[in-house]
């Protein structure tokens, strides 16, 4: 996974806990469920980069 895709999954992982954390305190549950949201799609993301880092590593390990 790239620096670059790290960065920007972890940013879109701490707005979502913003979003989520501004909305309970202030009763706002759309942007509650909007940072619930936005947490898990940065989630999935980290996921996705995470199989695709396992793949690389194994057909690099196959081709040595």
């Amino acid at each position: 996974m790239g620096l670059d895709d790290k960065i920007g999954n972890k940013t879109e992982d701490l707005k979502g806990k913003t979003k989520e954390h501004t909305g309970s305190a202030t009763g706002n549950e759309s942007l509650e469920a909007e940072g619930k949201g936005d947490q898990a799609s940065a989630s999935l993301k980290d996921g996705v980069e995470k199989v695709k880092d396992a793949a690389k590593d194994l057909k690099d390990g196959l081709t040595k």
